[in-house]
């Protein structure tokens, strides 16, 4: 079984990289964009053949490593 986790900053906590990226943008002439948000997409093969084991064990590595809780919310996808 295969999980995709996307991370992402928390809404109100800056984000200087998909700031540089926004600049860069610009820079390079694409001026209509006004906002970027850089993330993580993490994408694991499991084991697991049980769906709703395999989610609670992917959301139990995000709690314990693969996001910073604290600063960054995730999502998770069973594929």
């Amino acid at each position: 079984m295969k999980a995709r986790v996307t991370v992402m900053l928390k809404n109100g906590v800056l984000d200087p990289q998909g700031e540089a990226v926004r600049h860069a943008l610009g820079t390079l002439g694409f001026a209509g964009v006004e906002g970027v948000r850089q993330g993580k997409v993490i994408e694991l093969d499991l084991a697991e053949t049980d769906r709703a084991k395999a989610e609670a064990e992917v959301k139990a590595m995000c709690e314990k490593l693969l996001a910073n809780t604290v600063i960054e919310s995730y999502r998770v996808e069973i594929l």
